[in-house]
């Protein structure tokens, strides 16, 4: 996994970012082969991100926008910090008219399978509900909760759980808007 480090209003705990596995979704899902290829100006490139330096690309929108917020344990309610990435989510979100994304929502180790899944949906529903309420339409966005499923970190450490507490944005191509 590249961990890219985050540049706009993050504190050393949101220092992290997407990661990148472009086929994470198979051929023709986020990033994979058939996502995006030849998407407009974005220039999506051989790792299906495209140029960090290109404002409509998915790189830049990861490393520059911010693709994930963090929440509290037992948490779903959006900090200060998440707030300000997601109404920075949102302006690029409607800039970029042509992206629909997944936002998934993640739990730490602790806790049963269940109540980690439905603690990942509540906090992918904030994040949903707030990119609504800034604008984007509800038509081009999906919800999915991982619970524990799918740690950025594995210990049994604070420093761990606190990365695996969040909602990340998966950008993908053809909103269809």
């Amino acid at each position: 996994m590249t961990l890219f480090p985050k540049a706009l209003l993050v504190v050393a705990a949101l220092g992290l970012a997407a990661c990148n596995n472009p086929d994470r979704y198979g051929a023709g899902g986020a990033g994979g082969a058939d996502g995006a290829g030849g998407f407009g100006a974005g220039g999506i490139g051989q790792n299906g991100l495209g140029d960090p330096n290109n404002p409509t690309s998915i790189a830049y929108f990861n490393q520059s926008v911010g693709d994930r917020v963090l929440f509290l344990v037992d948490q779903s309610t959006l900090s200060p910090e998440g707030r300000n990435i997601l109404i920075g989510q949102a302006q690029w979100l409607q800039s970029n008219p042509g992206y629909a994304i997944i936002i998934e929502g993640h739990a730490d180790e602790q806790g049963t399978r269940e109540y980690n899944l439905a603690l990942g949906a509540r906090r992918a529903s904030a994040v949903q509900d707030f990119l609504i309420s800034q604008g984007v339409q509800p038509s081009r966005m999906q919800t999915v909760s991982y619970g524990k499923e799918r740690p950025i970190e594995v210990c049994s450490e604070e420093a761990c759980y606190a990365k695996n507490r969040r909602a990340v944005t998966v950008l993908s191509a053809g909103a269809g808007v």
